[in-house]
């Protein structure tokens, strides 16, 4: 009794060209539509109720929560500390080019996320949902494995993917999962900075 697990899943593919602000623009393709059907179907077939969905409030997070919370049949509640952005890391290109006060900012807000969402749930076993971003994800895992905190950029969790973190009522953290895209077809599961996974190679003599 008192076991939290979060399952935190990245929102879907966007219009990555729309140049408007993220929390009006930048909404899903149909890729990524697609991607959050695939999601959705997959958290409605877990074996276990899910209590809550939280999401971003930024359109390609609110979009992907709509769908997989309507697949739960349970409202979606916005949530402005797990809105994508830039936290410190040991990369000194990037630390050279983001503003250090920005940084700074983003670390203490997803430190607050940390703080409300990675706890024991005492009064019950619970399951909760966080549709959030890659950077968000990647930071609080890190976290959750007791890494270095500017480490965070040594993993990539793709669009649609799930990432199971269980909280114990000590407050301990097990990683069940990161990064899963195995509900996703191949053609739709898209990493950052890598290609999507290529046709196989006719057999020789095309067999």
């Amino acid at each position: 009794k008192g076991v939290r697990t979060l399952i935190l899943v990245r929102h879907g593919a966007y219009d990555e060209s729309d140049e408007s602000d993220p929390d009006s623009g930048r909404a899903l393709t149909s890729e990524g539509r697609e991607q959050a059907r695939f999601a959705a179907e997959r958290l409605a077939s877990f074996p276990v109720r899910v209590d809550a969905v939280h999401n971003s409030t930024m359109t390609r997070a609110r979009q992907t929560a709509e769908i997989i919370a309507a697949a739960l049949r349970i409202p979606s509640r916005p949530s402005r500390l797990i809105r994508e952005c830039t936290p410190p890391t040991e990369r000194e290109d990037i630390m050279a080019r983001e503003k250090p006060d920005e940084l700074a900012a983003c670390r203490d807000t997803l430190d607050q996320a940390w703080a409300r969402y990675f706890r024991p749930s005492p009064e019950c076993d619970s399951v909760e949902v966080l549709v959030c971003h890659g950077n968000v994800i990647r930071y609080l895992t890190g976290k959750a494995l007791g890494l270095d905190p500017l480490r965070w950029l040594r993993m990539a969790v793709g669009n649609c993917s799930i990432t199971t973190i269980r909280v114990r009522p000590d407050g301990r953290c097990l990683v069940l999962e990161g990064g899963d895209v195995g509900h996703l077809p191949p053609r739709l599961q898209s990493r950052l900075w890598f290609p999507a996974p290529r046709p196989a190679r006719p057999a020789p003599g095309g067999r």
